[in-house]
Formats: C-alpha cells, structure tokens, sequence
C-alpha cells in the first residue's frame, strides 16, 4: 500500500495512547501504513531484548512492515531510567524527521511519554543513603505497605506510580524525605506547556470489555509460551532481571512461592490495576482527543476515526 503523508500542525509527531490491552498496536499499524510514518514505541518494557510475549510486542513481520523504534535496546539486566529512554526516544524521532518522515509515537508508559513531550522535572539527584534505606524497608515490609505510605506523602503521584513500579516508587518516597516537598509539585511544571509539537489521541473502551480483553491476552500470552520465556530470562539475567508485570509474578510461581494458577490470577489482576492507573495518567494530559471504541469494530475501522482526530487536530 502507499503510504501517503497528511500534515497537522506542520512537523507535530502523532502520538496514540491508551490502557494496555486497548488495542493501540493494532490501530498503530494501520495508521503506518497509510502514512509516511514511523513508530516510536514509548513502553518501558519493550525496550528489553527478549521480553516478548509477556510485553506484547511486535512481531518481526510487524516491525518488516513498518519502522519501529526504541524496541530491543537494552539487556533485561541493564537499568533504564527516564531521563535516558526520553534522551534516545528523542533521538530516535530528530533521525526520523531527518528521512521526510513523521514520528508516531505509540505506547502506555505515561511518564516517559510526558517525559518526551514536555520534559523531565528539576528533581534533586539521588541521596545514597536515602535510596538505600527505602529499599531495604521495600524488601521488609512489601510494595503495598511502602505504596501506602507514598499515598499519605503525595496522593497525587500515588495514584499515578503502580505499586509494582519499584524504580518511580522509591524515587518518589526519595524526593519526599530529601526536598520536604512532594515530587507531584514538580511533575506539574510542564504542565500545557509541550517542548514537542504533536496531535495526540487516546484510544479506550468501556471498563468491562477492556478488562476482558486483558483476560484474553493473559490467556493467550500463556499459550504462546510466557512461562518458557520467563524460565530462560530467571536462568540468564537472574530475578532482578525479570521485574516487570506478567514475569515477576511467574518468576514466583518457579521459586516455588505460588501455584501457576495463582500466578496467573495475579497478573489478570496486577493488569487491571494498571490499565486503572494509565487511564488516571492520561485523562490529566491535555488536549487529547479520545475515540471510544466501539465492540467488535476492526482495527481498520478505528484507525479510521483515530486519523480523523490526528488529522483534524
């Protein structure tokens, strides 16, 4: 098919977000390829060579058709922060306007998107001993109980910062103690002030359809071989580095901690809770056009409305 280029805003990225299991991969490539475009994939986990099935990535037939950037970049053992995805999502996107393209960037890890568009906060640098203090208690008393404490400290990030996100959890309780301020007050400095010009759209659905769905895909993630992947990665990169939703739940399973059912239970569960939080991220990022999906609409059918708003934006 060729692909054809529509201006909005002239040299604006697009930008597709939504919960997981939304169905934004799916509308993404065939926005692709109508469009001389290339995809960004703004997910933290995606980034990870050999994480596949549990992060739902794309296949090589997928990324033959279309260019996709900041997939496979880094060992699972390998640390990746925000300010260093941000520093080669950016990179990534000066490359593809340096070809006449256009860059879509398409993903559900909302700091790191907001980190792209509006910029990173000027937050105090890490205090060692802080840090190191926060995870000991972490490993003591659990991601729930430290999350609560988070929740007293600054609701607002709390609701924004999954439990299971050690990394932006312990940096979160870190600012706190350090600068007596919650870091909320200064994420919201960027706020309705983009550094990147973009037309962006949010893709959702009604809360029962979108949380079957995900029970789908767990479903499916499990026939297509998730447990096996996560037994090389425990093998070769160790727990450390098999941290991520749908793997560390599997890696308690193979420590003997949890059945496999259990195991599954917790990442259908672990899931929800984190469409839950991206939805209460994304709903807060402004002048995004929404597209509700319609049950039983094609991809071919909803990327027809998601373009309507990108171009009419």
């Amino acid at each position: 098919m060729e692909r054809r280029s529509v201006e909005t805003r002239d040299g604006a990225c697009w930008v597709l977000v939504g919960p997981t299991a939304s169905g934004k991969s799916a509308v993404a490539l065939e926005l692709a390829q109508r469009h001389k475009v290339e995809i960004v994939s703004v997910d933290s986990m995606q980034v990870y060579r050999g994480m596949d099935i549990g992060t739902a990535k794309p296949g090589p037939d997928e990324r033959a058709c279309v260019p996709h950037h900041m997939i496979d970049v880094l060992e699972p053992g390998e640390r990746c922060n925000v300010g260093q995805f941000c520093r080669m999502a950016r990179r990534a996107i000066r490359e593809i306007r340096a070809r006449g393209n256009r860059p879509f960037l398409v993903g559900g890890s909302p700091l790191y998107l907001k980190g792209i568009i509006w910029g990173l906060m000027r937050a105090p640098g890490a205090d060692p001993a802080v840090r190191g203090r926060l995870q000991e208690e972490l490993d003591r008393c659990g991601r729930e109980k430290m999350h609560e404490r988070l929740a007293l400290m600054d609701p607002e990030a709390a609701a924004r910062i999954h439990p299971n996100d050690v990394q932006r959890l312990i940096r979160a309780l870190e600012v706190c103690e350090v600068t007596g301020s919650p870091i909320s007050a200064g994420q919201r400095q960027f706020a309705g002030r983009p550094r990147l010009k973009h037309a962006m759209v949010g893709l959702r659905r009604p809360r029962a359809e979108l949380y079957a769905r995900i029970e789908r895909r767990v479903d499916e993630m499990m026939e297509k071989g998730l447990l096996a992947e996560v037994e090389a990665l425990l093998e070769k990169f160790g727990p450390q580095g098999t941290q991520a939703l749908a793997y560390k739940e599997l890696v308690d399973h193979l420590m003997g901690k949890t059945t496999l059912i259990q195991a599954v239970s917790l990442i259908k569960r672990n899931t929800r809770r984190l469409a839950k939080h991206q939805l209460t991220w994304f709903r807060q990022f402004p002048q995004v056009e929404w597209v509700d999906a319609r049950e039983c609409e094609s991809p071919s059918e909803l990327a027809a409305r998601c373009e309507t708003a990108l171009t009419s934006a």
